[in-house]
């Protein structure tokens, strides 16, 4: 996948999370989207190479960074909780839209219980809870 396809699936798959936002807090070279005012997902350019940068376990940050060569520590992000994705041969749509999905259930999954737009436990994982 390459950089252009990279940032388009990443916020196709953003802009269809509920109570997802973009927002331009650092300038029109960057683009943030949060949810519920706590950010799940930037995206920018690190010398001409546009990258996705997203929440990530620290454990499953660490398996990410050993799997994919185009996965790297969060840049100007906390290298533990943050990873940097690159368009890559390696990076399809289906990992961007996991990655993304998986982010932005670690931010929402911090939220108070009243200000979660799903429940971060079953949303995206094709399980629906029992009512």
């Amino acid at each position: 996948m390459n950089g252009p396809t990279l940032h388009k699936t990443a916020a196709d798959c953003a802009e269809e999370l509920p109570g997802a936002q973009l927002e331009h807090p650092f300038g029109p070279d960057w683009e943030v989207y949060k949810v519920r005012g706590k950010v799940f997902m930037l995206m920018t350019e690190v010398p001409g190479r546009p990258v996705v940068i997203l929440k990530a376990d620290p454990d499953e940050a660490d398996a990410l960074r050993e799997q994919y060569s185009h996965i790297s520590p969060g840049y100007h992000m906390n290298k533990k909780h943050w990873i940097t994705l690159e368009g890559g041969e390696d990076v399809d749509k289906e990992l961007v839209r996991e990655l993304v999905t998986d982010s932005y259930r670690l931010v929402v999954a911090h939220l108070p219980k009243a200000e979660r737009p799903v429940d971060p436990n079953t949303y995206g994982t094709g399980t629906q809870p029992a009512r």
